[in-house]
């Protein structure tokens, strides 16, 4: 079974925790029961459940390129990542990822492919319904299959499907877009299912598909030509157009973590982070990421989350509508994930930035340089490896390395390493960096 994971996102839904490169799937806030790693985030859950329940499973992962740090950080250096070169919507990322699958991983044209989004919270046998998908398109019966959730209450966020028949198994009828509530509840009584954005079909069905919408020849030149595709939506596209598809009933749990209010509902503790609330509070969620504490007292169903991007408390309900508050908020990134470890803002400044830096043991940075700032590397623990202009330098606790304007310089961590890193500069920005391949 091909299983391709959409992993896309803003990360304006869930600020202050979320931002352009971290978004809300990146954010640890389940509990593992690992002492290693006491929390996961919703990629690394649904990964797990994917793995573990059909591990022979191919996952590849569709993404932009700022999240592909954050994902090999999370799930490891050799999980299958398909990465689009910008945002161009569901139609042409699911495009680019066929043809991934096809000319890259070589995967056959009369195989079965399963669409999935990152971050839903679902229970196992999801999964086992996803599996069921895959041998749905195997099958041949219809060229689409979509998952239909069994809805428990009319909802206005989610679009519906309305089924020709009430078997578990049936052809579609019509689509419709996210409805009031009153509509709803009239979809509902026609044996209206959600559209959990689940579908299935055999890889060379979408191949030909991508083929009619767009001029190319292969992966490579789609994905040279990407930047100009016309963003389009998956359903827009090719599911709303389909006359020979189908659908299959899922009965079992599913969540779309999409804002605060949702997810408090799936937190197994009211707090994360340095948070205390007395017994006054009652269905207040606090998420703290800073040293700091925080401390609530008389709460009703708020939502407190608090990182070096910013600090939320929210009614619940009105968590869902931060969007365009939230784009209003200019401020400068101050957390990242990296395929070798963890980057945070300490301290900014005009002229000087204090970065704490973490990498993990065998982790490195890649090989750069900066015209326009200085840096200084305070080794705080572990042991590692320093390279400036090819010179090898070893380093341990209480190494300093600088490194003027201009020099090639990387670090490699033999151990979990923290660096605190001392940039100082007239100018002092991100795109300040020349990579050294």
């Amino acid at each position: 079974m091909n299983i391709i994971l959409l992993s896309g996102g803003s990360g304006t839904r869930l600020w202050p925790l979320s931002n352009e490169i971290r978004s809300k799937q990146f954010i640890k806030l389940f509990k593992t029961g690992r002492a290693d790693e006491p929390y996961e985030s919703m990629v690394q859950r649904v990964y797990r459940q994917i793995t573990t329940g059909s591990p022979s499973a191919s996952v590849t992962i569709a993404t932009s390129k700022s999240q592909v740090s954050a994902i090999k950080n999370q799930l490891g250096s050799k999980v299958s990542v398909c990465v689009e070169p910008c945002r161009r919507d569901t139609f042409p990322a699911i495009a680019l990822a066929a043809a991934y699958l096809h000319d890259v991983k070589g995967v056959s044209e009369d195989e079965a492919v399963v669409v999935c989004p990152v971050d839903p919270y679902v229970e196992n046998s999801y999964y086992e319904a996803v599996a069921k998908l895959a041998e749905l398109a195997n099958e041949g019966n219809a060229n689409l299959t979509l998952m239909g959730v069994e809805p428990t209450y009319p909802s206005e966020k989610y679009g519906y499907i309305i089924p020709e028949t009430s078997q578990n198994v049936s052809p579609v009828s019509e689509f419709k877009e996210k409805p009031t509530a009153e509509k709803a509840e009239e979809y509902i009584k026609r044996g209206a299912l959600w559209n959990a954005g689940v579908f299935a079909f055999k890889l060379g069905y979408l191949i030909a598909k991508s083929h009619e919408i767009i001029d190319y020849t292969d992966y490579n030149d789609l994905f040279n030509k990407y930047e100009n595709l016309s963003k389009i939506s998956f359903d827009y596209a090719v599911v709303e157009k389909e006359p020979s598809i189908q659908v299959m009933r899922y009965a079992g749990e599913w969540k779309d973590i999409g804002t605060w209010n949702m997810l408090a509902e799936v937190m197994t503790e009211p707090t994360k982070g340095n948070a205390l609330l007395d017994e006054t509070c009652d269905g207040t969620n606090v998420i703290n990421e800073l040293d700091i504490p925080v401390l609530g007292m008389g709460l009703k169903d708020l939502i407190i989350a608090v990182s070096g991007d910013g600090i939320l408390v929210a009614d619940k309900e009105r968590s869902g509508y931060m969007k365009p508050y939230v784009e209003k908020i200019s401020t400068e990134i101050k957390f990242a994930e990296k395929s070798w470890g963890t980057y945070t803002v300490i301290d900014a400044q005009p002229g000087a930035m204090t970065v704490k830096i973490a990498l993990k043991a065998g982790g490195k940075m890649t090989y750069h340089s900066h015209e326009l700032r200085d840096e200084c590397w305070n080794i705080i623990s572990g042991e590692g490896e320093a390279v400036v202009d090819g010179e090898k330098i070893p380093v341990k606790k209480g190494s300093t390395v600088s490194i003027p304007k201009g020099a090639k310089h990387t670090l490699l961590a033999k151990t979990d390493m923290t660096v605190i890193e001392v940039q100082t500069g007239d100018e002092i920005s991100k795109e300040d960096k020349t990579t050294i391949k």
